[in-house]
């Protein structure tokens, strides 16, 4: 070849390459200009399921979409990646190297099609083809459609990295009847988040986003257990995972029904939904383990309660007022018992819980000391006759034993010297205001239940026995803010750490399990809410039984009917205890000869008190009656159970002889518990103070 032949050969290689390149710029810019002008609605993107979370992130509650869809969100990370890599293993083996359409994939697809008499054998759609699917459903199967499809996924891939692909691929994939997304899928399949999953479970979830209403577990048990088994025969023909696994794989179940979402804290998660409406992910500051014990406990509780009565608990950490766990009703669609209402929230009258900050009020004007003798005999405080729940009087005790044995007329003595109004104003720097009566003006009787308060802002009142007297607001993360902090305290500190001791002293419930917790009760008038709260060195947990109309409930009471509960959820939180603070500096504790004489009797106003004269009537046992047959037995050949026995009049304390044994400590209760040694005629002696005397022969049966 000549010079000129070379050269002129050169010419015509480089003009078809210049005119190629331009034709290829053009090409690339028209694309890039039709990219611009038509994106992938990625921007929108899909409507969440909203949800509610507890203060580890754990999902408590969720909600489905507008559309009625379970789509949840999920990371990458949160997500088991031995799934991931078969996901990837299975669906998409190029899917880290190709930039959204594979061709060998597309190939291959191709020629089995051919092979195969016109029969689909694989699709050749990638990961990033199937999301851009699902973020733009074809509403036809032909080549058009499908190579939109393949012009979508460029588009994704030169917009977002393979995690971000990912990702969209986990959240949006069908996995059958309204779920969409792994973890959705895992939660209603196996009950469990996706981040740890077994090699059956990842291969199912592998297997249904192909097919996922003909391979839908509950509904097409034999079609999802061969497609699981044939990802794990694929799995193995790779070499990706040992035979031995992947036979046990094979072996398990594939669940047969599909489970319920997570549904903890429903009255909580509610008002959190309602009040942050423009949140999809709320975190709460509840414990989702605790919760989910104290709602089982509150369901097995149920069965136990009378008709149409429900429970409410409230668990406070009372160091930081964060509410650890919230159980509004005995279920939230429990409808024979109004479950749908909050009784956590609702206003009722708190009985005797009350009475602890009377005591306090009156420990810091230095009224009495712990062993100062007050009379618990019947008086007219101008015209309020307040009465015991027993309908009896101890006579002479002391304050300690007053508070422990939740006594009305002592209560009502002290409140009537530190005011009414002072103590409704000691409440407020709590952050509380009680539900007075329309138009009524504040009396005595707010110290027994005559005034109305949430279960939520008792237990507010009562961080105070763990902060030295300052109560912490409650919060569990529902409100938008965060309550202001409180400074001004409810009690002073000596008179705090006085009335906790008291409380720390009062007998566990008969049955109970023996913890270390501090616990009042309270029963409101006509047996209609049955209370109890108590508290350790940190925590603070109340307990409300009762019917949601407030109707009466003969026999409900605190002390028999909640205490047992509120002892029993203590245990069931898990919780360690926390030890009481050691007394204030410079607080001395003196007994009651070592008292100044002001402090050995309480005598208040007696002088204005009209005292009611029915306390010299001589004691009489008024259960059990005389002859009674009284069955003890345990149901097995265990010792015999204890028998109650109940006293009116006399003057305490009473002293119980059995059988002519006089029992060792004597008691001011008029209620007094003996464990006969054996079956048969018992006598049985009551004697008060005076020498006075009453007695009955009853018959002790054994079965």
């Amino acid at each position: 070849m000549t010079g000129l032949s070379r050269t002129r050969s050169w010419r015509r290689t480089a003009g078809i390459l210049s005119a190629a390149a331009l034709v290829c710029g053009a090409v690339l810019f028209g694309l890039d200009r039709l990219d611009r002008a038509y994106p992938p609605p990625l921007e929108n993107g899909a409507e969440m399921s909203r949800e509610v979370l507890d203060r580890d992130g754990k999902l408590l509650r969720a909600y489905t979409t507008q559309s009625g869809v379970w789509r949840l969100p999920v990371t990458l990370e949160a997500v088991d990646p031995d799934y991931v890599n078969m996901l990837i293993a299975y669906e998409d083996r190029r899917f880290r190297s190709h930039r959204g359409v594979d061709p060998v994939a597309l190939v291959r697809a191709a020629v089995q099609f051919v092979l195969n008499g016109g029969r689909i054998v694989s699709g050749g759609s990638t990961i990033t083809m199937q999301v851009a699917r699902l973020i733009a459903p074809r509403t036809e199967r032909s080549l058009s459609a499908k190579l939109r499809q393949m012009a979508r996924a460029v588009q994704i891939e030169r917009r977002l990295g393979k995690d971000e692909i990912l990702s969209l691929y986990l959240t949006l994939a069908p996995y059958g009847g309204n779920l969409e997304g792994v973890r959705a899928a895992s939660l209603a399949w196996f009950g469990r988040e996706p981040r740890k999953l077994t090699l059956a479970q990842s291969a199912l979830l592998v297997a249904l986003p192909q097919a996922p209403e003909t391979r839908r577990p509950d509904r097409q048990h034999a079609q999802a257990l061969l497609a699981r088994n044939r990802v794990l025969a694929r799995m193995s023909a790779a070499g990706l995972i040992p035979e031995s696994e992947i036979a046990r794989a094979s072996a398990s179940q594939v669940p047969g029904r599909r489970l319920a979402m997570p549904d903890l804290a429903a009255h909580t998660a509610d008002l959190a939904i309602r009040t942050q409406s423009d949140t999809s992910s709320i975190r709460l500051t509840l414990d989702g383990d605790i919760q989910a014990r104290l709602e089982d406990l509150a369901a097995e509780t149920a069965g136990r309660l009378g008709p149409r009565q429900s429970l409410a608990m409230v668990l406070a950490d009372g160091k930081t007022g964060e509410v650890l766990a919230s159980v509004g009703s005995t279920g939230h669609l429990d409808a024979a018992r109004a479950g749908a209402i909050d009784m956590t929230q609702a206003v009722r009258s708190p009985g005797s819980t009350l009475k602890p900050f009377i005591y306090g009020l009156a420990f810091e004007d230095a009224l009495i000391a712990p062993e100062t003798l007050i009379d618990d005999t019947p008086a007219d405080f101008s015209g309020y006759r307040p009465r015991n729940f027993d309908r009896g009087y101890m006579g002479e005790v002391s304050i300690r034993e007053a508070l422990q044995f939740s006594l009305n007329v002592p209560a009502v003595r002290l409140l009537e010297a530190v005011g009414p109004q002072r103590l409704l104003a000691r409440l407020r720097r709590g952050g509380i205001t009680l539900d007075l009566p329309p138009g009524g003006a504040p009396g005595l009787a707010i110290g027994l239940g005559g005034a109305g308060i949430s279960l939520r802002s008792l237990v507010q009142l009562y961080t105070a026995f763990v902060n030295n007297g300052v109560v912490h607001p409650l919060s569990d993360g529902s409100e938008p803010a965060a309550p202001r902090p409180l400074e001004q305290p409810v009690m002073a500190t000596d008179a705090n750490w006085r009335v906790a001791d008291i409380l720390t002293g009062v007998s566990a419930p008969q049955g109970a399990p023996r913890i270390a917790i501090a616990y009042k009760t309270g029963t409101s008038y006509g047996y209609r809410d049955a209370w109890a709260i108590g508290f350790d060195g940190r925590h603070v947990l109340g307990i409300w039984v009762g019917r949601p109309d407030a109707a009466p409930v003969p026999g409900l009471s605190g002390i028999e009917t909640a205490a047992p509960l509120l002892f029993e959820a203590f245990v069931r939180t898990g919780l360690e205890r926390t030890d009481f603070p050691a007394a204030p500096a410079g607080l001395v504790e003196r007994s009651r000869n070592a008292l100044p004489y002001a402090l050995k009797k309480y005598r208040g106003r007696d002088a204005d008190i009209g005292v009611v004269a029915d306390g010299s009537l001589p004691p009489q046992i008024v259960y059990p009656p005389q002859g009674a047959r009284v069955a003890l037995g345990s149901g097995g050949s265990g010792p015999l159970m204890p028998l109650v026995i109940k006293l009116q009049g006399g003057s305490g304390p009473y002293r119980l002889i059995a059988n002519g044994e006089a029992l060792p400590k004597p008691s001011r209760r008029r209620v007094l518990n003996w464990t006969p040694d054996s079956p048969g005629t018992s006598t049985l002696t009551v004697m008060d103070a005076e020498g006075r005397a009453a007695s009955v022969s009853v018959f002790i049966d054994g079965n």
